[in-house]
C-alpha cells in the first residue's frame, strides 16, 4: 500500500479533530446532568421536608386522577353538608379531600383555625383562582376576592383610608338614618294593606339592606325612578331592586361553590355542572344595574378634572371615582370601581339580613329571650324616640342575640378559602403547597368542644362584664373574618345589622301567625338560610307620630 493511501486511512487523534459542535455538545451534556442532579436533590429535599412535617390530614379514600370529585358531584346539592357528615363520622377536626390535583383541607375547630388565619397567615394569604371569583371581581380587581397581593394592598388601603374611614362613615350618617326611618314607616304602612298584619321579615330585611347600601354607594335608593311617588314609604322595591338583591345572594352561593372546572381548568367552557351559566347571569344583572351609574359618574368627574371644577364627594361612588394620583389622574380603573362596588354590595346585603331573620325566628320560639331584648330596649332607649346607632354600644343583650345568630346560622357554610403558598404544617399534618384551606363557619359555631349545647339558641353565653361586640377575636365562630384579609367594614356592618334588628324589635310587637305554634327552623336544602321566609304578625308598640314622616 502506498504511503499516500495509508495516510488517508489513518484516523487522526480525537484531540486533533476540529468541530464546532463538540464543545457545545459537551456543555449541554454537563448542563443536563447538573439539572437532573438539581431536580433529584430538590425532590429529595421536598420529600425529606414532608417526612419531617408529617402526613396529610385524614380523609375519605380517593380514586386515581379524580380524587374525591366523584363524591363532590354525587353530593352537589349540599356539598358542605356531605363534608361535615364525613368529618363527624371520622370524629375529626381537620379533613383532606383531593379534588383533581388539588388538596382541599377543611378545618372545624378554633385552635386549628387560629393556626391557619393568624399564626401562619403569611403562608395562607392568597385566595384560590376560580371561574366565579375571577368573573365577580372583574379579573381580580377587588379586595376580598383578589389572588394578587399587590392588588389587595392597593384596594385594602383605599377601603380603610377612604371608603370605610371614620370620617366618611360619619359624613354618611344622615343617609343611614333616612333609611332606618324609612324601614319602620314602610313596615307600619304594610300593616294597613296586609291581611292579618302579617309581615314578611325576609323581604323587609333584604329590602332595608339593599336600600341602605345603594343609597350609600350610588346616592339613591332605587336604580331608576327617584320621584316622590316612587320614594313613598308605601312603595316597596321595584323589579330592578328585587333582581339586584337576588343576584347578590346568588353570587354568595356560587363564589366558592366547588365548581368542577375550578379543579380541571381545561373543562372551562363546557359548564358540566351549570355553574358558569349561573355566574354569568349574576354578572349580567349586576353589570346592567351598576354600570350606568358608574359610567355616568366617571364621565362627570372626567369633565370636572378637565375644567378644574371639583366638588365634595357625596357618596362612596364619588370617593372611588374622585381618587387621584400625584399627576391628577384617576387612581382606580373603571373595572376596579365596578369590582369594589360588587363586593360592597354583597357584604352589606346578604349577611345582615340573614342574621336578623334567623335571630327573630329563634326568638319567636323563645319568649323569654324576646322579652329580655324588649326590656333592654325600653330601659336604654325608651318608647318616646326611635333607637339610633349611638344606642348600639349600650344594647349588650341585643348584640348577644345577634352574635348567637351569627354562631348558629351563618349564611355561608364556609369562610373564603385560603391557598398554601408553600409546604407547611397545621395541627401536625402536612399541608402541601397550593392546597386550598377552608375554615368551616358551621364547624366552628356548632363545635361541641367549644360550645355547651351547641344547637341551643342561648344569647347569655356571649354576655360578659364589658361591652359586647359582634366581632369574634378568638375564632370560636366567624362574623367579619380575621387578620389582614378580614372584613374592614366591621363598624358599618355592625350598624347595618343592629339598627335593622333594634328598629324591628322596638317598633313592633311580633307574634306567630294564627295556627302556627312553633316557627320552623328548617334550613334551605341548598344553603343555610331559613327554608321558608319568616312571616310574623306585627302590631305597633310606639306612639303613632313616630311612624309618620315629619
Amino acid at each position: 500500500m502506498s504511503q499516500q493511501t495509508m495516510s488517508r486511512c489513518i484516523t487522526p487523534p480525537l484531540s486533533q479533530i476540529s468541530s464546532p459542535y463538540t464543545p457545545v455538545a459537551i456543555l449541554l451534556t454537563i448542563a443536563a446532568t447538573l439539572l437532573l442532579l438539581l431536580l433529584h436533590h430538590k425532590r429529595q429535599v421536598v420529600s425529606r421536608k414532608r417526612e419531617i412535617i408529617g402526613r396529610l390530614p385524614p380523609g375519605p379514600a380517593t380514586l386515581p386522577f379524580v380524587g374525591n370529585v366523584h363524591q363532590l358531584i354525587w353530593n352537589k346539592s349540599s356539598v358542605f353538608r356531605w363534608i361535615h357528615r364525613v368529618l363527624n363520622d371520622m370524629g375529626a377536626d381537620i379533613l383532606a379531600l383531593k379534588l383533581g390535583s388539588v388538596h382541599v383541607i377543611f378545618v372545624t375547630c378554633p385552635e386549628i383555625a387560629r393556626e391557619v388565619l393568624r399564626k401562619n397567615e403569611a403562608v395562607f394569604f392568597s385566595r384560590p383562582a376560580t371561574f366565579a371569583s375571577d368573573l365577580f371581581s372583574y379579573g381580580y380587581k377587588s379586595t376580598s376576592l383578589t389572588v394578587v397581593e399587590d392588588q389587595w394592598k392597593k384596594m385594602k388601603r383605599i377601603l380603610t383610608s377612604e371608603v370605610l374611614s371614620p370620617s366618611l362613615e360619619c359624613k354618611l350618617h344622615g343617609q343611614r338614618v333616612l333609611e332606618a326611618d324609612h324601614l319602620i314607616r314602610y313596615v307600619y304602612s304594610q300593616l294597613e294593606s296586609t291581611p292579618g298584619g302579617c309581615i314578611d321579615i325576609r323581604h323587609v330585611a333584604r329590602h332595608f339592606c339593599g336600600n341602605i347600601i345603594r343609597r350609600l354607594v350610588f346616592g339613591k335608593r332605587s336604580f331608576a325612578d327617584e320621584s316622590p311617588a316612587a320614594m313613598s314609604v308605601q312603595v316597596g322595591p321595584g323589579a330592578d331592586e328585587q333582581e339586584h338583591v337576588d343576584a347578590l345572594f346568588t353570587l354568595v352561593n356560587y363564589v366558592y361553590s366547588f365548581c368542577v372546572s375550578d379543579y380541571y381548568p381545561g373543562l372551562v367552557g363546557l359548564d358540566l355542572d351549570g355553574h358558569e351559566k349561573v355566574a354569568k347571569g349574576v354578572m349580567s344583572t349586576l353589570d346592567r344595574l351598576h354600570s350606568p351609574s358608574i359610567d355616568e359618574r366617571v364621565h362627570e368627574w372626567s369633565r370636572r378634572r378637565e375644567v378644574g371644577n371639583r366638588r365634595d364627594a357625596a357618596d362612596i361612588l364619588d370617593v372611588l371615582v374622585a381618587l387621584e394620583d400625584a399627576d391628577g389622574q384617576p387612581v382606580l380603573s373603571i373595572d376596579e370601581i365596578k369590582a369594589q362596588t360588587v363586593e360592597l354590595m354583597f357584604g352589606s346585603v346578604v349577611y345582615p339580613s340573614n342574621t336578623v331573620e334567623w335571630a327573630l325566628a329563634e326568638m319567636m320560639n323563645r319568649p323569654d329571650v324576646m322579652q329580655k331584648a324588649i326590656d333592654e330596649l325600653d330601659a336604654v332607649v325608651g318608647k318616646e324616640r326611635l333607637v339610633q346607632e349611638s344606642d348600639i354600644s349600650k344594647l349588650n343583650y341585643l348584640k348577644s342575640c345577634i352574635r348567637e345568630a351569627f354562631r348558629l346560622h351563618p349564611y355561608h357554610a364556609i369562610n373564603a378559602p385560603r391557598v398554601a403558598m408553600e409546604d407547611t404544617s397545621i395541627a401536625g399534618y402536612l399541608i402541601p403547597k397550593d392546597s386550598h384551606v377552608i375554615v368551616s363557619r358551621i364547624g366552628l359555631g356548632k363545635n361541641s368542644k367549644v360550645w355547651p349545647e351547641p344547637l341551643e339558641f342561648r344569647p347569655e353565653r356571649h354576655l360578659n362584664d364589658g361591652v359586647v361586640v359582634l366581632a369574634e377575636p378568638d375564632l370560636r365562630f366567624i362574623t367579619f373574618g380575621t387578620g389582614r384579609r378580614g372584613c374592614p367594614g366591621v363598624s358599618l356592618g355592625t350598624s347595618f345589622t343592629m339598627v335593622l334588628f333594634a328598629r324591628l324589635l322596638q317598633g313592633f310587637t311580633w307574634t306567630k301567625p294564627p295556627g302556627i305554634d312553633t316557627i320552623s327552623l328548617q334550613e334551605s336544602p341548598t344553603s343555610l338560610a331559613l327554608a321558608a321566609p319568616l312571616v310574623l304578625q306585627a302590631k305597633p308598640r310606639l306612639a303613632a307620630h313616630l311612624y309618620v314622616e315629619n
